[in-house]
């Protein structure tokens, strides 16, 4: 499965982004291969509609489940839509590292 996390930086020992469709990356973890890709969001910048743009940069990635610290009240109807899971963990200082660590602890 695949699973989003939103990421301050392009790397494992970045933090969880609090932000969701104005985070810095975006991190696809496969959790079956342990791939990793880091993505940096396009649409941080956008006034208008950077959640919903970031939904269809994930779902053309075939993502299931997203994890950030918080979503914006448009995005989910629309994840809901496409069944894409939203968790919404309230830890900013963990590391996309510890998140990964617990999502390899799940399966």
């Amino acid at each position: 499965m695949k699973v989003a996390i939103t990421a301050t930086g392009n790397n494992q020992q970045s933090l969880l982004d609090q932000r969701f469709g104005h985070c810095s990356f975006f991190v696809v973890y496969d959790t079956e291969s342990q791939g990793i890709e880091f993505i940096p969001n396009p649409f941080k910048q956008l006034m208008e509609n950077a959640g919903k743009q970031a939904v269809d940069l994930l779902s053309a990635k075939k993502v299931e489940k997203v994890i950030s610290g918080e979503f914006g009240a448009k995005i989910k109807p629309i994840m809901d839509s496409l069944k894409i899971q939203m968790i919404i963990l309230k830890k900013p200082n963990f590391s996309i590292a510890d998140i990964i660590q617990l999502l390899n602890h799940q399966s």
